[in-house]
């Protein structure tokens, strides 16, 4: 055995794991006198032979060259295609040399990785199977630009980082390598050599599939294998205009909506038959599902990923969410889904200190650092950090056919003082709080979502003034297609914790939200939010006795149908569960044994049938024309009315409330049209749990002046009861 210098200084770094080019080193390499010289470095095999394919030659045994285990042939002329035999001991195996073949990405694809507009970066970094020179494999590559090193480890070479070293494709700090042999199911992920020596084991940040908790591994999955059958819903979706059309949004927490008998978790499949029945069953228009992005802690709710590009494997794999996915759609429901490009998780494994920088992660620990969820935030100014997150928000749109992304956390990420005291964060360039590069790339993300023109909404869970979130971002907007009303959610449920004596003064608190309420795009959120921390469910934020308490939600549930705004309640809410929600269980099914509960349930599915079929109830709910007060000066009596009105006026729907359990006979109310008013909703009614008192049916509108308008009409209000009328044609 002759040891060279060069062979030294190479094995060195290929055990030190720093070699940047081993494709420079190792695989067949031609010589100045015609000849071929191969490399091979195997440290775990005793012998190495090369097998020329198809039958080109004989077997030829490569020689040790160095102790760490390197071997080496030369050959005279040109080689053929080979393969190699490895042994140790009596144990054989083969495998294609992952070192002679190029590059898997092209000088465009590293062009447009570099610059961040690579808008389907997740077809080429990650794991992906592919053939190439009529070798089928996987080709690896990831974006890693201060590493020393790196290497794809997994089952297939016994986690050995020796065994697969990656080269650098030069200043897009990407790293490559396409092993031979290998197919979907492999687990793997990359040894990272860091830039402050430190060897760090990372998932791929581009995984496809993720092993389940507490394992950490990544798992080659193929994207594009479900045979969808939504093309009709596809379709509709592209033509549809979101903010004329109904949208009532059921948002659940996979986990914990249903489980089996023995508490395991239901699959994507289980979920998607019994889900769909039961959201159709209800009326909804959309499920929003809570983060399924692939997520360490389960208490987390799925909000700190280390996965982005993976559904959790709680539920099963890659396909199965995408049947889920499909079958919501034939079903006529629509997916929304959590997204959370605010801040990621520091579990080692993940994208944290990626490659012994701070490379998604901002350098500055004033801007790295999330104090409320114990999160790193992203840098945003950074190309490939932006591109990496963009990429993720289509790839959820085009490979999972997602309807809308519900964006979570924007506040944290537009503020850089956010949850921040003085001291704890740097200013802007100009000396402002505003995250410069945060907004930009909220705008980003918000124009490739829209400019996809798939019909796919973007959703912002923003609860502070910032101007139009949900604006074009040509009028300066965000960009956002809707945004939750934060505002409505807490003064509402302020107003409806007091005692009905109380409510008489502060009925400026609930009709408040119609100051702003065309600011925006709203969706009206009674969300996860607001049942957990000692929040108390629901139901039981109502005040009074037992009957009260669900009178008073029943309420909420019409007063909210009502009001100008999509709609959005968490699981459990549609029946009054009453227990806070727990991810540890399941919705309390069995209270719908219970009248009360079953009631309440059937009120918010008629309730949700009036929205989707009543224009006046959905179609205007971002224009003030749809809108009308009655009377909201009432507040002695804790009564407030208004009209919604369809486009063009053409129908509408006169919607009463009384918030006091006080029954009120002969009450007058304006209306617009002295002609007869059909009672189409009363939350009192005995079918829902009330005491059923009403009009008997309707009330006619007359010729009589009240308070300015010329017709009003007489009502006998129920107690704690919404009633809904509409004029009979």
């Amino acid at each position: 055995m002759t040891i060279t210098r060069e062979h030294d200084a190479e094995v060195g770094r290929l055990l030190a794991g720093t070699s940047h080019d081993p494709h420079s080193f190792l695989g067949a390499h031609p010589l100045g006198d015609g000849s071929v010289v191969v490399r091979v470095f195997a440290p775990n095999a005793d012998r190495v032979i090369l097998l020329p394919e198809d039958g080109g030659g004989e077997p030829v045994p490569l020689e040790p060259a160095h102790p760490a285990g390197l071997f080496t042939i030369t050959l005279a002329g040109q080689l053929l295609p080979y393969r190699l035999r490895f042994a140790r001991g009596d144990h054989t195996w083969e495998r294609a040399d992952p070192y002679r073949f190029l590059p898997t990405l092209g000088a465009q694809d590293l062009h447009y990785l570099g610059e961040g507009s690579h808008r389907r970066l997740y077809e080429k970094l990650g794991a992906h199977v592919r053939t190439v020179d009529g070798v089928r494999g996987v080709a690896f590559a990831v974006w890693a630009p201060s590493a020393r090193g790196v290497s794809v480890i997994g089952d297939f070479n016994s986690w050995d980082r020796r065994a697969h070293p990656m080269r650098s494709l030069g200043s897009s700090g990407v790293w490559e390598l396409f092993v031979p042999g290998l197919s979907y199911g492999e687990h793997y992920k990359y040894a990272v050599r860091g830039a402050d020596s430190v060897e760090y084991e990372k998932a791929d940040p581009c995984a496809f599939q993720s092993e389940l908790r507490p394992k950490t591994a990544s798992i080659v999955a193929n994207v594009r294998a479900h045979d969808w059958t939504d093309s009709e819903w596809m379709e509709r979706r592209r033509s549809r205009n979101p903010y004329t059309s109904p949208m009532s949004i059921y948002e659940v927490h996979l986990g914990s909506w249903r489980r089996h008998s023995d508490g395991s978790w239901l699959t994507y499949r289980e979920l998607a038959d019994e889900l769909a029945g039961y959201v159709s069953q209800m009326g909804f228009t959309h499920v929003e599902i809570m983060p399924v992005q692939e997520h360490p802690f389960d208490g987390s709710w799925g909000y700190q990923v280390t996965g982005f590009y993976a559904p959790t494997s709680r539920f099963g794999t890659p396909e199965d969410f995408q049947y889920f996915v499909d079958r919501m759609h034939r079903a006529g429901i629509g997916v929304i889904m959590d997204w959370v490009p605010a801040h990621f998780a520091v579990d080692p494994h993940g994208l944290a200190r990626f490659d012994g920088t701070f490379l998604y992660e901002h350098e500055d620990v004033r801007r790295r650092f999330q104090p409320d969820w114990g999160t790193y935030t992203f840098n945003y100014g950074r190309h490939e950090v932006r591109n990496f997150l963009v990429a993720n928000a289509l790839y959820w749109i085009r490979e999972y056919h997602v309807d809308g992304l519900r964006v979570d956390g924007v506040s944290s990420m537009l503020y850089l003082d956010y949850s921040r005291k003085a001291g704890e964060w740097t200013p802007n360039r100009f000396g402002g709080r505003e995250n410069l590069e945060a907004i930009d790339f909220l705008k980003e993300v918000n124009e490739a979502v829209y400019g996809e023109g798939t019909g796919a909404v973007t959703v912002a869970e923003e609860s502070t003034a910032w101007p139009a979130v949900s604006r074009p971002t040509y009028l300066g907007g965000l960009g956002f297609g809707f945004k939750w009303n934060m505002g409505w959610m807490h003064d509402t449920l302020e107003y409806f914790r007091l005692d009905p004596v109380y409510r008489q003064y502060h009925q400026g608190t609930l009709t408040f939200s119609m100051v702003y309420a065309y600011n925006e795009n709203f969706v009206l959120s009674l969300s996860h939010d607001e049942v957990v921390h000692g929040k108390a469910s629901l139901l039981h934020k109502m005040p009074g006795d037992e009957w009260q308490m669900f009178a008073n939600l029943r309420l909420l549930h019409a007063y909210q149908h009502a009001h100008p705004g999509k709609k959005l309640i968490f699981m459990g809410d549609e029946f009054g569960q009453r227990g806070e929600w727990s991810h540890d269980g399941s919705v309390e099914w069995m209270a719908l044994a219970y009248p009360p509960h079953e009631q309440v349930r059937r009120l918010v599915a008629d309730l949700n049938g009036l929205h989707r079929s009543e224009p006046a109830l959905h179609a205007l709910d971002h224009d003030p024309e749809g809108f009308q007060w009655l009377d909201f000066s009432d507040s002695a009596n804790s009564v407030v009315s208004f009209v919604r009105w369809s486009p063009g006026r053409e129908d509408h729907v006169v919607c009463v409330f009384s918030f006091t359990p006080v029954v009120r006979y002969g009450y007058r109310i304006p209306v617009p049209e002295p002609v007869r008013y059909r009672e189409i909703l009363n939350t009192d009614a005995e079918i829902y749990g009330g005491s059923n008192v009403g009009n008997m049916g309707g009330a006619d509108g007359e010729a009589v002046e009240h308070l300015g308008h010329p017709y009003s009409m007489a009502l006998t209000l129920p107690p704690l009861a919404a009633l809904y009328l509409k004029p009979e044609r």
